[in-house]
């Protein structure tokens, strides 16, 4: 069946776009698909959909049916919910390397979100028909899967203890360091600087960490002050990744996690 699903995807292969190096490098770097069989790896690459998007276009619409399972080749994606009141709230941004969505095509639900494009962004996507398929054809896939939603589980299990536990000071530190190590300069070293790689409105920070706005703005003008990071427009520069590591590890012992993990799959 896979054999047949390739075949038909192959007849249009010339009009499709295909993954660059760079972006297929980024995808087998993610540590849950690195450590898929080397067969599986291969399928998902191969019958994947490449679509390359600009700033800002929208990848998924919450309410409209799941189609696809899908991840980040290049850029990033940025996850949102508008509540029943109306009132969107930016969930969390995804570099690439990171699968979404097994859960709704597995459900064959809708969408519980929006996806946008945050930067030139370009997304492997596989259908569910095919999806189904490699988990009939390939049984470790269905495993695989699991473990996967177990690593998120366990995510989410922190994020809500940081939110009962953590005042917004060390929330904000750590939400600093994760972006800086999943989106940022690869170099960065400790009492080094490095750009966050994300161009963020504070709204947008305050949605992440739980706070308001006046808040954020207030922690984040501390830590200017401090000389721990620079505030440009929209981007931020981490001046000394020491202090701001110093700063979450100084607030975070009662949670006994390590500071600046990277918790997510």
């Amino acid at each position: 069946m896979l054999e047949s699903l390739s075949n038909g995807a192959d007849r249009n292969a010339q009009q499709r776009p295909f993954l660059s190096l760079e972006e297929r490098d980024a995808i087998n770097r993610g540590r849950w698909f690195a450590a898929l069989t080397p067969s599986l790896r291969h399928d998902i690459l191969r019958l994947g959909r490449v679509t390359r998007y600009t700033h800002g276009k929208m990848i998924v619409e919450q309410g409209k049916p799941a189609t696809d399972w899908f991840t980040c080749a290049s850029g990033a994606i940025r996850f949102r919910r508008t509540t029943p009141s109306g009132k969107q709230v930016t969930l969390a941004y995804v570099e690439p390397g990171i699968w979404v969505g097994e859960a709704e095509v597995l459900h064959q639900g809708a969408n519980t979100y929006d996806a946008h494009a945050h930067g030139p962004t370009t997304v492997l996507s596989v259908a569910e028909a095919v999806f189904r398929q490699l988990l009939r054809e390939h049984p470790s896939f269905g495993e695989a899967l699991l473990t996967l939603q177990a690593r998120r589980m366990r995510y989410l299990y922190w994020m809500m203890e940081d939110m009962a536990t953590l005042p917004l000071r060390a929330r904000l530190a750590k939400q600093l360091l994760h972006m800086l190590r999943r989106f940022g300069e690869r170099a960065a070293v400790p009492g080094t600087r490095g750009a966050i790689g994300l161009s963020l409105v504070q709204d947008e920070l305050a949605q992440l960490l739980g706070g308001s706005r006046q808040r954020i703005n207030m922690e984040l003008k501390w830590m200017e002050r401090e000389g721990i990071i620079g505030i440009h427009q929209r981007d931020i520069v981490v001046h000394n990744l020491a202090q701001l590591e110093a700063l979450a590890q100084q607030e975070s012992l009662a949670s006994g996690e390590p500071v600046g993990s990277q918790r997510g799959a």
